[in-house]
């Protein structure tokens, strides 16, 4: 008898959990609170590993339409002074397919394809144990009870608190995220220092990164260490207040660096949160979780990457074994906390060295990842 099973969240992880299992022919609830897929801005772009994202989407198979969509040349890599010197310049290979970018707007897009989506159906609570199975309590007050529910839904998961009593904590590093349009028209100088990928330049506890993402469109994300509430006064709605601040915190910084932040428009607010480096739970049948919903760590490039292997993963498991569900996930739970707490620690030490007192941190560590 096959299991009535749900997955909470159409970020990477959720949905590519649920297509795998759609590709073996096993219905999925996807259980979305936002109204439309279109509801929040899609955020930025993604390298996807080939051992890790681009796997996934092979699971899904999918990964052939991955390729005529990335961008390869989005791998190259620029690293600046305070003073605008180049100090490094990574260009990849004309046949390098190892972290091709792909926008995350194009990733969601690629992966709904045939999937039918509840959208609007925010859980407030997932309650194992019930007679049924497991039962999801949803905002509008209803109730559905599943035989596996899968969360996927990300740092602030409503379904972690089933297995789990940890939650996120900050980092002392913020992000402040801007945009650039149409920047090769509009901002032909700014896209020559970007060039095919993206720029960083790295001071004291302070970085600026700019990430060419597809049409022209550029993400900017000033990151510094701070107390949380050092914006608590600035109302982020207000562009000129939010670039005012930055530009003073990066004072003394190359011109043409900052107008990474003169030109932007918008400006989102987005301190750093992760969960504790080996964050594991004790097994509860018919409940488990996906992504940052398991192991949300520093957004150095592996978060994606592993919630969508992971969907994959568990979603074959179930697809293919030899019908336990509950063997299933607990044998996929030890094989996602190994992975997870190696790549967390990485992520974590990363962090420290990426927005550090010591800038020559940040490009020894560019030096050690980056192919020679």
């Amino acid at each position: 008898m096959r299991h009535r099973i749900a997955v909470v969240g159409s970020g990477p992880a959720g949905l590519t959990f649920a297509r795998v299992l759609h590709r073996h022919g096993y219905p999925v609830a996807v259980l979305e609170r936002d109204a439309a897929p279109d509801a929040r801005p899609p955020g930025g772009t993604l390298d996807l590993h080939e051992g890790l994202g681009q796997l996934a989407l092979d699971k899904a198979g999918l990964l052939a339409e991955f390729q005529a969509l990335s961008r390869p040349e989005g791998q190259a890599m620029r690293i600046l002074d305070t003073a605008g010197t180049v100090l490094r310049d990574w260009r990849p290979r004309p046949d390098d397919r190892a972290n091709p970018e792909i926008d995350r707007g194009q990733l969601r897009d690629l992966l709904l394809g045939p999937l039918d989506v509840q959208w609007g159906r925010g859980v407030t609570r997932v309650v194992p144990g019930a007679r049924d199975g497991v039962r999801v309590d949803f905002a509008d007050g209803r109730q559905e009870t599943f035989g596996l529910v899968v969360g996927a839904d990300g740092a602030w998961s409503r379904v972690r608190p089933a297995v789990s009593s940890a939650t996120p904590h900050y980092t002392g590093v913020t992000l402040v995220e801007t945009s650039l349009d149409d920047v090769d028209t509009r901002h032909p100088d700014l896209a020559r220092l970007i060039g095919d990928g993206s720029v960083a330049a790295y001071g004291v506890n302070r970085a600026l990164v700019a990430q060419r993402n597809s049409g022209g469109h550029v993400k900017v994300y000033a990151q510094f260490r701070a107390p949380l509430d050092r914006h608590a006064n600035l109302d982020p709605a207000d562009a000129e207040a939010v670039r005012s601040s930055l530009l003073a915190l990066f004072d003394g910084w190359a011109a043409p660096v900052l107008d990474l932040l003169r030109h932007g428009t918008a400006f989102v607010h987005r301190p750093l949160y992760v969960l504790p480096v080996s964050h594991t739970w004790t097994h509860v049948p018919g409940v488990t979780l996906l992504g940052d919903a398991a192991h949300l760590m520093p957004p150095l490039g592996a978060g994606a990457n592993l919630a969508m292997l992971e969907g994959a993963e568990l979603a074959e498991s179930i697809a293919t074994g030899p019908g336990d569900l509950d063997h299933a996930v607990r044998a996929f739970e030890e094989r996602m906390w190994a992975r997870a707490g190696r790549w967390a620690k990485i992520t974590t030490a990363g962090l420290e060295r990426l927005v550090s007192p010591d800038p020559a941190e940040a490009l020894a560590l560019f030096d050690q990842v980056q192919p020679s």
